[in-house]
């Protein structure tokens, strides 16, 4: 009678299906995942020591580099936290803005996300195809800010500059082709039969499961979880924004959800675009002693920033919560245990859209 032994695998640090270095051990039984854990720290930066003692100016460019991909809200929730412990008015404008900006790099993440999950389950042509769409929304995020990554475009009171008017023309044009693409991906992606094989019913996140281990953002709302930090943003409430959300609570949903995430990004951009206020594009004000905590929504979740100011606007202390902290242990505790094969775990865990940089910061 042939034994079957329990192995323990390492997948990474240096994975093909991985954006960035770590670790997941796992124990096995023949294909059968028994469980696992996460390994880090192959790239700790310690960004938040670096900011102590630091003017606000210098912070709110480090800020933005704890992740290349979501770098806008890591500039939008620092300086609005600034903005609430000094009592900085904010533009009309501006607000609408850094609406714009935020949902265009929302969009681009989205994308990146679902080209990793594609590449994972050995879908390259629609990586491909996703991959290339992402540089056209690069490309408006740098029309836009002036960058493509780090943008450093919200400042306190305001934003850097203001939109063009041949942007405002050209920008809703440049969406309708996008959104249609789009469709055309997500279509490719609801009906393929390899897709459905390696996604439906892999990676299952139960509603229970998600609320009591604190998942958040698309990996919450893929498991019928309605919390969205947008949903309590005046601009946001204006625009008539609400939540999307999925029971699907599997791989194949949560992708599905990023799809549709980014078609409601290009509609809140258009409208956005369309109620804009005139005016100017920055008040000004001077940043003052105090603390707060303060969070936005970030394309994988809730991200929110602790941080304390003296007279001169040095960061006496700070503290960031990203959202993959959660996300990441969540999928180690209650999506890859129970796995009937080792192959799917690699599908899983990126299918969260975890964010190294964001977590070790």
């Amino acid at each position: 009678m042939k034994k079957i032994v329990d192995i323990s695998i390492p997948l990474g640090p240096v994975h093909p299906c991985f954006r960035e270095p770590v670790r997941i051990m796992c124990e096995t039984k023949g294909e059968y995942v028994l469980s696992c854990e996460t390994e880090l720290g192959y790239m700790k930066r310690g960004i938040e020591r670096i900011m102590r003692g630091k003017p606000w100016q210098e912070v709110m460019f480090i800020a933005e580099r704890v992740c290349g991909v979501c770098s806008v809200i890591h500039n939008m929730v620092f300086i609005e936290s600034i903005e609430k412990i000094s009592g900085i008015e904010v533009s009309p404008r501006a607000l609408y803005l850094r609406v714009i900006a935020n949902e265009f790099d929302r969009i681009q993440s989205h994308l990146l996300a679902n080209i990793s999950y594609c590449n994972t389950i050995g879908h390259e042509t629609l990586a491909m195809y996703l991959l290339n769409e992402r540089e056209s929304v690069m490309d408006e995020l740098e029309r836009l800010t002036g960058a493509r990554v780090t943008c450093s475009y919200i400042i306190p009171g305001g934003v850097r500059f203001d939109i063009s008017d041949e942007e405002m023309r050209s920008i809703p044009v440049r969406l309708k082709k996008l959104e249609v693409n789009v469709n055309q991906w997500m279509n490719m992606f609801s009906t393929g039969p390899l897709i459905a094989l390696r996604s439906r019913g892999i990676g299952i996140l139960t509603e229970e499961s998600a609320r009591l281990n604190h998942a958040v953002g698309p990996l919450a709302r893929g498991s019928g979880i309605t919390f969205d930090c947008r949903l309590e943003h005046p601009v946001y409430q204006k625009l008539d924004f609400v939540s999307i959300v999925s029971n699907g609570k599997d791989n194949y949903a949560r992708v599905m959800l990023r799809f549709s995430e980014i078609i409601q990004s290009i509609d809140l951009i258009k409208t956005a675009l369309a109620t804009l206020p005139g005016g100017l594009v920055r008040f000004g004000g001077i940043p003052k002693a105090g603390e707060i905590t303060h969070s936005g929504e970030a394309p994988r979740g809730q991200l929110t920033y602790f941080i304390k100011t003296d007279d001169a606007g040095r960061i006496i202390d700070i503290a960031i919560e990203t959202p993959s902290i959660m996300n990441i242990e969540v999928c180690m505790q209650k999506m890859i245990p129970g796995l009937e094969s080792i192959a799917d775990v690699a599908s899983v865990f990126v299918s969260i859209d975890p964010c190294i940089a964001c977590t070790e910061r």
